[in-house]
């Protein structure tokens, strides 16, 4: 348990953004449970979903990045909620999986040549004498315009995606969990992206949000 309450380069829940980010949205919690589920929707929400802001670099997968700019895709949303944990001591660590994901856009698929993602992030929280996972990537105004259930968490209960949208259609298909880890395995995740994405282990660069709202005005019409 000490591994899963320790700062890392990458879980840095000892540097004085992630500290003061998780005491601020903490406030009034009287118990682990309480915090933790503060934590999750204060990741979720206030930090932006955007795939686009792929950096696999140290600073750039850190908690205290992910505080200071508010966007970032699963992984360092996940670490940041790993972070916020640890900074209230409440055990935490990253959980990966690899998902065919229905919410994104073409233009993500087509670059990444598959809907599949691979090294999915989310945390593993320990309350209650449980191992819990909590996802927080998505936020709620990107459900809202996928149209898709927003994921909620409770602080009891495993919280992953569901297998269909608001209207049915296939949403996330969960192919391979790949395990938890007290810190990223950075090297792994890197030799899975170079085999599976090759050359595009890489941002495209461009506005995830933009691209989300034309694909979306485009379904409904």
């Amino acid at each position: 348990m000490t591994e899963a309450l320790t700062p890392t380069p990458y879980i840095d829940s000892d540097h004085p953004s992630v500290i003061d980010f998780a005491r601020q949205h903490t406030r009034g919690a009287q118990t682990d449970v309480e915090r933790a589920v503060k934590l999750y929707y204060a990741v979720r929400d206030g930090v932006r979903y955007d795939p686009y802001s792929l950096v696999l670099t140290v600073p750039g997968l850190r908690a205290s990045s992910a505080v200071e700019t508010k966007r970032g895709w699963c992984v360092p949303k996940a670490i940041m909620l790993a972070a916020c944990c640890r900074a209230q001591g409440i055990p935490a660590r990253l959980g990966f999986a690899d998902v065919r994901n229905h919410l994104s856009t073409e233009r993500l698929r087509s670059f990444l040549g598959t809907d599949v993602f691979y090294f999915h992030g989310y945390t593993a929280i320990e309350l209650g004498g449980k191992w819990i996972k909590a996802t927080p990537a998505f936020n709620i105004e990107l459900c809202e315009r996928f149209r898709i259930k927003p994921l909620e968490f409770d602080g009891t209960e495993d919280s992953i995606y569901h297998p269909f949208d608001l209207d049915g259609r296939e949403h996330m298909e969960y192919v391979r969990f790949r395990g938890e880890y007290d810190d990223l395995p950075l090297g792994d995740m890197m030799a899975c992206f170079a085999k599976h994405y090759g050359s595009n282990a890489r941002s495209p660069g461009g506005d995830f949000e933009k691209e989300v709202e034309e694909e979306t005005r485009n379904r409904a019409s």
